[in-house]
Protein backbone atom coordinates (compact mmCIF):
# COMPACT_ATOMS: atom_id res chain seq x y z
CA UNK A 1 0.00 0.00 0.00
CA UNK A 2 2.54 2.27 0.77
CA UNK A 3 4.35 1.86 -2.63
CA UNK A 4 1.51 2.51 -4.48
CA UNK A 5 0.80 5.92 -2.24
CA UNK A 6 4.42 6.45 -3.79
CA UNK A 7 4.23 5.75 -7.43
CA UNK A 8 0.65 8.12 -7.17
CA UNK A 9 2.59 10.89 -5.84
CA UNK A 10 5.60 10.78 -8.93
CA UNK A 11 2.85 10.25 -11.27
CA UNK A 12 1.37 13.41 -9.54
CA UNK A 13 4.26 15.27 -9.85
CA UNK A 14 5.22 14.55 -13.28
CA UNK A 15 1.65 15.63 -14.52
CA UNK A 16 2.15 18.70 -12.91
CA UNK A 17 5.27 19.20 -14.29
CA UNK A 18 4.01 18.64 -17.58
CA UNK A 19 0.83 21.33 -16.73
CA UNK A 20 -2.03 18.51 -16.87
CA UNK A 21 -2.73 19.01 -13.19
CA UNK A 22 -3.61 22.45 -11.19
CA UNK A 23 -2.06 21.56 -7.89
CA UNK A 24 1.09 19.57 -7.17
CA UNK A 25 1.30 16.79 -4.50
CA UNK A 26 2.43 19.20 -2.07
CA UNK A 27 2.52 22.57 -0.92
CA UNK A 28 4.62 24.35 1.87
CA UNK A 29 3.86 27.48 3.11
CA UNK A 30 6.18 30.45 5.12
CA UNK A 31 6.87 28.46 7.72
CA UNK A 32 7.90 24.91 6.77
CA UNK A 33 4.61 23.41 6.97
CA UNK A 34 4.16 20.96 4.13
CA UNK A 35 0.70 19.61 2.92
CA UNK A 36 -0.93 17.25 0.92
CA UNK A 37 -2.74 18.36 -1.92
CA UNK A 38 -6.84 17.34 -0.91
CA UNK A 39 -6.81 15.22 -4.06
CA UNK A 40 -3.55 13.23 -2.63
CA UNK A 41 -5.42 13.11 0.80
CA UNK A 42 -8.83 11.87 -0.12
CA UNK A 43 -7.17 9.11 -2.22
CA UNK A 44 -9.18 9.91 -5.05
CA UNK A 45 -7.46 8.54 -8.22
CA UNK A 46 -9.17 11.34 -10.80
CA UNK A 47 -7.52 14.41 -10.21
CA UNK A 48 -8.55 17.62 -11.23
CA UNK A 49 -6.98 18.76 -14.20
CA UNK A 50 -7.21 21.12 -17.13
CA UNK A 51 -6.79 19.88 -21.02
CA UNK A 52 -3.54 20.60 -22.39
CA UNK A 53 -2.72 23.34 -25.01
CA UNK A 54 -1.42 22.37 -28.34
CA UNK A 55 1.75 22.94 -28.99
CA UNK A 56 3.91 22.97 -32.38
CA UNK A 57 6.46 20.50 -32.02
CA UNK A 58 9.85 21.87 -33.47
CA UNK A 59 12.70 20.30 -34.37
CA UNK A 60 15.45 19.72 -31.83
CA UNK A 61 17.98 22.41 -33.72
CA UNK A 62 16.92 23.98 -36.35
CA UNK A 63 13.31 25.07 -37.89
CA UNK A 64 13.73 23.88 -41.43
CA UNK A 65 10.80 25.83 -42.35
CA UNK A 66 13.03 28.76 -42.31
CA UNK A 67 15.03 29.75 -44.86
CA UNK A 68 18.63 29.94 -43.85
CA UNK A 69 20.90 32.70 -44.62
CA UNK A 70 24.15 31.97 -43.67
CA UNK A 71 25.60 28.51 -44.15
CA UNK A 72 29.22 29.04 -43.16
CA UNK A 73 30.85 27.13 -40.85
CA UNK A 74 30.38 28.02 -37.24
CA UNK A 75 33.04 30.89 -35.29
CA UNK A 76 33.34 31.61 -32.34
CA UNK A 77 31.67 35.38 -31.69
CA UNK A 78 28.47 35.51 -29.03
CA UNK A 79 27.81 31.73 -27.41
CA UNK A 80 24.47 30.77 -26.46
CA UNK A 81 23.69 28.13 -24.26
CA UNK A 82 21.15 24.58 -24.88
CA UNK A 83 20.59 21.83 -22.56
CA UNK A 84 23.58 23.36 -20.77
CA UNK A 85 25.92 22.67 -23.48
CA UNK A 86 27.40 25.96 -25.36
CA UNK A 87 26.44 26.74 -28.68
CA UNK A 88 28.42 28.91 -31.27
CA UNK A 89 26.14 30.82 -33.83
CA UNK A 90 26.86 30.33 -37.50
CA UNK A 91 28.79 33.62 -38.93
CA UNK A 92 30.62 34.70 -42.69
CA UNK A 93 33.44 36.94 -43.43
CA UNK A 94 30.58 39.42 -44.89
CA UNK A 95 29.90 41.41 -41.58
CA UNK A 96 27.52 38.90 -40.38
CA UNK A 97 28.83 37.39 -36.27
CA UNK A 98 31.89 39.39 -37.17
CA UNK A 99 30.80 42.85 -36.64
CA UNK A 100 29.19 42.15 -33.47
CA UNK A 101 31.80 43.59 -31.88
CA UNK A 102 34.85 45.57 -32.46
CA UNK A 103 37.24 43.07 -30.54
CA UNK A 104 36.89 40.73 -33.89
CA UNK A 105 38.53 40.02 -36.60
CA UNK A 106 37.16 38.44 -39.38
CA UNK A 107 38.86 35.79 -41.07
CA UNK A 108 40.45 37.90 -43.66
CA UNK A 109 41.47 40.12 -41.22
CA UNK A 110 38.88 43.19 -41.36
CA UNK A 111 37.50 44.65 -38.37
CA UNK A 112 33.94 45.40 -39.60
CA UNK A 113 32.85 48.02 -36.77
CA UNK A 114 35.76 50.35 -37.42
CA UNK A 115 34.59 50.28 -41.28
CA UNK A 116 31.45 51.06 -40.09
CA UNK A 117 32.94 53.82 -38.31
CA UNK A 118 34.64 55.37 -41.28
CA UNK A 119 31.39 55.29 -43.42
CA UNK A 120 30.06 57.57 -40.77
CA UNK A 121 32.57 59.53 -41.45
CA UNK A 122 31.94 59.56 -44.88
CA UNK A 123 28.34 60.74 -44.28
CA UNK A 124 30.11 64.00 -42.71
CA UNK A 125 30.54 67.24 -44.37
CA UNK A 126 34.00 67.78 -46.28
CA UNK A 127 37.12 68.76 -44.03
CA UNK A 128 40.57 69.87 -45.23
CA UNK A 129 43.93 70.74 -44.07
CA UNK A 130 46.30 72.95 -46.07
CA UNK A 131 49.83 72.95 -44.18
CA UNK A 132 51.93 75.65 -45.53
CA UNK A 133 55.86 77.18 -44.64
CA UNK A 134 54.03 80.04 -43.31
CA UNK A 135 51.12 78.24 -41.17
CA UNK A 136 48.10 75.99 -41.13
CA UNK A 137 44.48 76.32 -42.70
CA UNK A 138 41.64 74.83 -41.24
CA UNK A 139 38.56 74.53 -43.32
CA UNK A 140 35.17 72.38 -43.20
CA UNK A 141 32.09 72.50 -44.87
CA UNK A 142 29.24 72.43 -42.33
CA UNK A 143 25.86 71.16 -43.94
CA UNK A 144 22.69 73.20 -42.23
CA UNK A 145 20.43 70.83 -40.87
CA UNK A 146 17.52 73.21 -40.25
CA UNK A 147 17.03 77.10 -42.17
CA UNK A 148 16.15 77.52 -37.88
CA UNK A 149 19.52 76.69 -37.06
CA UNK A 150 21.29 80.03 -36.05
CA UNK A 151 24.04 80.69 -37.84
CA UNK A 152 27.78 80.55 -36.56
CA UNK A 153 26.49 77.52 -34.26
CA UNK A 154 27.63 73.89 -34.11
CA UNK A 155 31.34 74.66 -34.84
CA UNK A 156 33.17 71.91 -36.34
CA UNK A 157 36.57 73.55 -35.86
CA UNK A 158 38.30 73.56 -31.69
CA UNK A 159 40.89 75.34 -30.58
CA UNK A 160 42.60 72.78 -28.02
CA UNK A 161 45.89 75.00 -26.98
CA UNK A 162 46.92 78.44 -28.26
CA UNK A 163 48.77 77.30 -31.10
CA UNK A 164 46.88 73.77 -32.11
CA UNK A 165 43.43 73.49 -33.56
CA UNK A 166 40.85 70.26 -34.80
CA UNK A 167 38.61 69.79 -37.52
CA UNK A 168 36.18 66.80 -38.02
CA UNK A 169 33.81 65.27 -40.49
CA UNK A 170 31.65 62.61 -38.94
CA UNK A 171 29.05 62.33 -35.63
CA UNK A 172 29.31 65.93 -34.06
CA UNK A 173 29.36 64.64 -30.49
CA UNK A 174 32.33 62.24 -31.20
CA UNK A 175 33.69 65.13 -32.58
CA UNK A 176 33.00 67.15 -29.46
CA UNK A 177 34.07 64.68 -27.48
CA UNK A 178 37.39 64.36 -29.54
CA UNK A 179 38.04 67.99 -28.71
CA UNK A 180 37.63 67.88 -25.27
CA UNK A 181 39.84 64.83 -24.72
CA UNK A 182 42.50 66.84 -26.55
CA UNK A 183 41.82 69.64 -24.44
CA UNK A 184 42.85 67.55 -21.41
CA UNK A 185 45.71 66.04 -23.05
CA UNK A 186 47.46 69.32 -23.29
CA UNK A 187 46.50 70.41 -20.29
CA UNK A 188 48.00 67.58 -19.07
CA UNK A 189 51.13 67.97 -21.02
CA UNK A 190 51.56 71.87 -19.35
CA UNK A 191 51.38 70.55 -16.04
CA UNK A 192 53.86 68.17 -16.02
CA UNK A 193 56.32 69.86 -18.72
CA UNK A 194 55.81 73.37 -17.97
CA UNK A 195 55.16 74.15 -21.94
CA UNK A 196 52.66 73.71 -24.70
CA UNK A 197 52.42 70.17 -26.12
CA UNK A 198 54.18 69.70 -29.07
CA UNK A 199 51.74 69.11 -32.49
CA UNK A 200 52.90 65.41 -32.61
CA UNK A 201 52.35 64.59 -29.50
CA UNK A 202 48.72 65.55 -29.54
CA UNK A 203 48.46 63.55 -32.67
CA UNK A 204 50.28 60.48 -30.94
CA UNK A 205 47.84 60.57 -27.78
CA UNK A 206 45.10 61.10 -29.69
CA UNK A 207 45.42 57.88 -31.77
CA UNK A 208 46.26 56.15 -28.90
CA UNK A 209 42.78 57.32 -27.52
CA UNK A 210 41.06 56.12 -30.66
CA UNK A 211 42.91 52.66 -31.27
CA UNK A 212 41.38 52.16 -27.17
CA UNK A 213 38.17 52.03 -28.31
CA UNK A 214 38.57 49.49 -30.81
CA UNK A 215 39.80 47.11 -28.69
CA UNK A 216 36.74 46.25 -26.06
CA UNK A 217 33.60 45.13 -26.97
CA UNK A 218 31.63 47.57 -24.06
CA UNK A 219 32.44 50.18 -26.33
CA UNK A 220 32.53 50.93 -30.01
CA UNK A 221 34.62 53.54 -32.16
CA UNK A 222 34.25 56.88 -32.67
CA UNK A 223 33.00 58.35 -35.58
CA UNK A 224 34.76 61.09 -36.71
CA UNK A 225 38.51 61.71 -38.63
CA UNK A 226 40.32 64.65 -37.07
CA UNK A 227 42.75 67.25 -38.73
CA UNK A 228 44.80 68.18 -35.97
CA UNK A 229 46.76 71.91 -36.94
CA UNK A 230 49.14 73.60 -35.08
CA UNK A 231 52.29 75.72 -34.95
CA UNK A 232 54.64 74.64 -32.28
CA UNK A 233 57.84 76.94 -31.44
CA UNK A 234 61.28 76.87 -32.80
CA UNK A 235 63.08 77.90 -29.82
CA UNK A 236 66.29 75.94 -29.45
CA UNK A 237 65.47 74.29 -25.34
CA UNK A 238 67.67 72.06 -23.78
CA UNK A 239 66.25 68.71 -24.55
CA UNK A 240 67.74 65.66 -22.66
CA UNK A 241 65.14 63.37 -20.88
CA UNK A 242 62.67 65.15 -22.90
CA UNK A 243 60.03 63.92 -25.56
CA UNK A 244 58.97 66.05 -28.46
CA UNK A 245 57.90 65.70 -32.24
CA UNK A 246 61.54 66.12 -33.66
CA UNK A 247 61.01 65.42 -37.86
CA UNK A 248 65.10 64.14 -37.49
CA UNK A 249 63.20 61.47 -34.46
CA UNK A 250 59.98 61.06 -35.69
CA UNK A 251 57.20 61.41 -32.92
CA UNK A 252 58.71 61.07 -29.56
CA UNK A 253 62.29 62.47 -29.56
CA UNK A 254 64.12 65.55 -30.36
CA UNK A 255 67.41 66.50 -31.34
CA UNK A 256 69.67 68.50 -29.19
CA UNK A 257 71.21 72.03 -31.23
CA UNK A 258 68.21 71.71 -33.56
CA UNK A 259 65.33 73.86 -33.92
CA UNK A 260 61.71 72.03 -34.13
CA UNK A 261 58.97 74.26 -34.37
CA UNK A 262 57.13 75.65 -37.57
CA UNK A 263 54.03 74.09 -38.80
CA UNK A 264 52.26 70.35 -38.44
CA UNK A 265 49.39 68.79 -39.88
CA UNK A 266 48.04 65.25 -38.39
CA UNK A 267 44.73 63.33 -39.39
CA UNK A 268 43.82 61.13 -36.66
CA UNK A 269 41.59 58.14 -38.64
CA UNK A 270 39.08 56.24 -36.34
CA UNK A 271 41.18 53.27 -35.81
CA UNK A 272 43.54 55.31 -34.02
CA UNK A 273 46.27 55.77 -36.96
CA UNK A 274 47.57 59.13 -37.96
CA UNK A 275 50.12 60.05 -40.33
CA UNK A 276 51.93 63.95 -41.07
CA UNK A 277 50.26 65.73 -44.10
CA UNK A 278 50.89 68.64 -45.95
CA UNK A 279 47.30 68.41 -46.80
CA UNK A 280 44.65 66.23 -45.60
CA UNK A 281 40.74 66.05 -46.74
CA UNK A 282 37.95 63.46 -45.09
CA UNK A 283 34.40 63.76 -45.33
CA UNK A 284 32.00 62.70 -47.99
CA UNK A 285 34.11 64.99 -50.52
CA UNK A 286 37.45 63.79 -49.98
CA UNK A 287 38.37 62.01 -53.37
CA UNK A 288 37.52 65.38 -54.56
CA UNK A 289 39.10 67.53 -52.12
CA UNK A 290 42.72 65.12 -52.41
CA UNK A 291 42.40 65.68 -56.37
CA UNK A 292 42.85 69.28 -55.72
CA UNK A 293 44.87 69.22 -52.99
CA UNK A 294 47.95 67.45 -54.82
CA UNK A 295 47.93 70.05 -57.45
CA UNK A 296 48.82 72.72 -54.83
CA UNK A 297 52.24 73.27 -54.15
CA UNK A 298 52.39 72.66 -50.51
CA UNK A 299 56.07 70.94 -49.88
CA UNK A 300 58.58 72.72 -48.28
CA UNK A 301 59.82 75.56 -49.74
CA UNK A 302 57.03 75.55 -52.05
CA UNK A 303 55.56 78.65 -52.87
CA UNK A 304 52.10 78.45 -51.02
CA UNK A 305 51.51 81.63 -49.04
CA UNK A 306 48.97 81.98 -45.66
CA UNK A 307 46.93 84.03 -47.42
CA UNK A 308 47.01 81.73 -50.70
CA UNK A 309 46.28 79.25 -48.67
CA UNK A 310 43.04 80.44 -47.28
CA UNK A 311 41.30 81.26 -50.98
CA UNK A 312 42.83 77.20 -51.91
CA UNK A 313 41.07 76.00 -49.11
CA UNK A 314 37.59 77.95 -49.73
CA UNK A 315 37.58 77.05 -53.39
CA UNK A 316 38.35 73.41 -52.80
CA UNK A 317 35.48 72.90 -50.65
CA UNK A 318 32.67 74.48 -53.13
CA UNK A 319 34.76 72.29 -55.57
CA UNK A 320 33.94 68.93 -53.30
CA UNK A 321 30.35 70.73 -52.71
CA UNK A 322 28.97 70.13 -56.26
CA UNK A 323 27.58 66.72 -55.79
CA UNK A 324 25.57 68.47 -53.00
CA UNK A 325 24.03 71.83 -54.40
CA UNK A 326 20.72 70.94 -53.02
CA UNK A 327 22.10 71.29 -49.43
CA UNK A 328 22.96 74.60 -47.64
CA UNK A 329 26.39 74.95 -46.26
CA UNK A 330 28.46 77.34 -43.77
CA UNK A 331 32.01 77.89 -44.28
CA UNK A 332 33.76 77.37 -41.49
CA UNK A 333 37.71 78.28 -41.77
CA UNK A 334 40.64 78.67 -39.34
CA UNK A 335 44.57 80.01 -39.52
CA UNK A 336 47.63 79.66 -37.20
CA UNK A 337 50.74 81.31 -38.86
CA UNK A 338 54.04 81.18 -37.55
CA UNK A 339 55.60 84.02 -34.54
CA UNK A 340 55.87 86.84 -37.47
CA UNK A 341 52.50 85.99 -39.30
CA UNK A 342 49.10 87.57 -39.29
CA UNK A 343 47.96 85.61 -35.99
CA UNK A 344 51.22 85.19 -33.77
CA UNK A 345 50.93 81.72 -33.35
CA UNK A 346 47.65 81.25 -32.29
CA UNK A 347 44.70 79.33 -33.86
CA UNK A 348 41.99 81.61 -34.74
CA UNK A 349 39.12 82.25 -37.31
CA UNK A 350 40.06 83.71 -40.52
CA UNK A 351 38.95 87.49 -40.28
CA UNK A 352 35.43 87.93 -41.80
CA UNK A 353 36.41 90.07 -44.57
CA UNK A 354 39.13 87.20 -45.52
CA UNK A 355 36.59 84.72 -45.64
CA UNK A 356 34.09 86.16 -47.65
CA UNK A 357 36.40 87.46 -50.11
CA UNK A 358 37.87 83.94 -50.66
CA UNK A 359 33.87 82.46 -50.86
CA UNK A 360 33.57 84.98 -53.37
CA UNK A 361 36.40 84.03 -55.19
CA UNK A 362 35.10 80.39 -54.62
CA UNK A 363 31.57 81.05 -56.26
CA UNK A 364 33.22 82.80 -59.01
CA UNK A 365 35.02 80.01 -60.27
CA UNK A 366 32.16 77.93 -59.44
CA UNK A 367 29.60 79.52 -61.68
CA UNK A 368 32.56 80.08 -64.97
CA UNK A 369 33.04 76.14 -64.73
CA UNK A 370 29.27 75.33 -64.91
CA UNK A 371 29.18 78.11 -67.75
CA UNK A 372 32.27 75.88 -69.36
CA UNK A 373 30.47 72.76 -68.96
CA UNK A 374 27.08 74.06 -70.52
CA UNK A 375 28.94 75.36 -73.35
CA UNK A 376 30.67 72.22 -74.23
CA UNK A 377 27.35 70.56 -73.45
CA UNK A 378 25.84 72.77 -76.30
CA UNK A 379 28.63 72.07 -78.75
CA UNK A 380 28.50 68.24 -78.22
CA UNK A 381 24.68 68.49 -79.01
CA UNK A 382 25.27 70.10 -82.11
CA UNK A 383 28.29 67.82 -83.41
CA UNK A 384 26.03 64.58 -82.47
CA UNK A 385 23.28 66.90 -85.06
Amino acid sequence: MPNQIMMQIKNQWNRYNERQLVCPPFTEDRYGTTTKCPHVASGRSSLVSFPRQPTTKLPNRINHSIPRINTAPAHPTHASSINGKMRLPRQTSIGTGYDLLNSIFSPDGRNFQVEYAVKAVENGGTSIGIRCDEGVVLAVEKVVASKLAKAGANKRIGTVDSHIGIVYSGMTPDGRHFIDRARDESYSWRQNFKAPIPTADLASRMGSYLQAYTMYGSVRPFGITGIIGGVDTSEDTPVAGEVGSGPACGAGGKVAGKKHGGPFLYMVEPSGQYWGYYGAATGKGRQTAKGELEKLDLQSGGSMTLLQAVKEAARIIYVAQKDNKDKDFELEMTWISTADGPTKGRHVEVPKELREEAERLAKAEDESDDEEDESDKKDDDKMEE
